[in-house]
């Protein structure tokens, strides 16, 4: 029996395509109306995926480094619905380079977009949330967050970052009967992990004590535990998804 969230509207950011879409996907295949966010109209094969499974979706154009956007779009989504009752803050960047050669716009992009955002949009969707007395924030990370990876000291600073964050909040907002947690997922394969992989030609799952790749549905089953009701008593938690890779 899947967790049931018919009635919630649930708004995810970065829900165009691998982890965020699975995300989207999961949270309206168990009842809830989904925002699915992306920029420009990247969202709308989301949508029409979750409406083609009989689910309810609508897509919203959304640049989460566009703050005054970012800041609007809770209260828009309360006026068209009437609440908001999970945030899932999934949209992210990756410039990688070594730390000596990496320029301050590649750490300055990566910040913006993987730890301000989520600032910017958990902050405004905590008015509607404070007001209903209770909602779900659950910020996606990293391993990488946790470990560490040459090469990656933006997008590791960045999703360390969530992780501080979202236990600082939890504590906030814990009284209100809002919960903050975080999902931390390892090496799951998508296009952007082909595309690495086989340039670097490497075999992650030799790291990996499960011995493979996890699949954006397995990161998604864990968003969606931590968003229903049965998770209730879970705040300021980090959910590891990634076979062993990090204990």
């Amino acid at each position: 029996m899947m967790f049931t969230l018919t009635g919630k509207v649930a708004l995810v950011t970065g829900a165009s395509r691998g982890i965020g879409r699975a995300i989207a996907g999961r949270l309206a295949a168990q009842g809830a109306l989904v925002v699915a966010a992306a920029r420009g109209d990247n969202a709308r094969a989301s949508v029409d995926d979750i409406a083609a499974a009989g689910g309810r979706a609508e897509a919203l154009t959304l640049d989460v480094t566009d703050a005054a956007a970012v800041e609007a779009a809770p209260a828009d989504i309360v006026k068209r619905h009437g609440r908001l009752d999970i945030v899932v803050s999934n949209a992210g960047v990756t410039r990688d380079q070594l730390l000596m050669r990496m320029k301050r716009d590649d750490w300055d992009a990566v910040l913006a977009t993987n730890l301000t955002a989520t600032f910017l949009l958990t902050q405004a969707a905590m008015r509607p949330m404070l007001k209903q007395r209770g909602g779900r924030i659950i910020a996606i990370s990293s391993v990488v967050g946790q470990t560490g990876n040459a090469g990656q000291s933006n997008y590791a600073a960045s999703k360390a970052g969530l992780i501080g964050f979202a236990k600082a909040l939890a504590r906030e907002v814990a009284s209100r009967s809002i919960t903050v947690n975080v999902v931390a997922p390892g090496m799951i394969d998508t296009d952007m992990t082909r595309a690495i992989a086989e340039k670097a030609q490497v075999d992650w799952s030799a790291q990996i004590p499960l011995g493979r790749l996890g699949t954006v549905d397995e990161v998604a089953a864990a968003v969606s535990f931590l968003a229903s009701d049965e998770a209730s008593y879970i705040t300021g938690h980090v959910l590891a998804v990634n076979g062993g890779m990090y204990m």
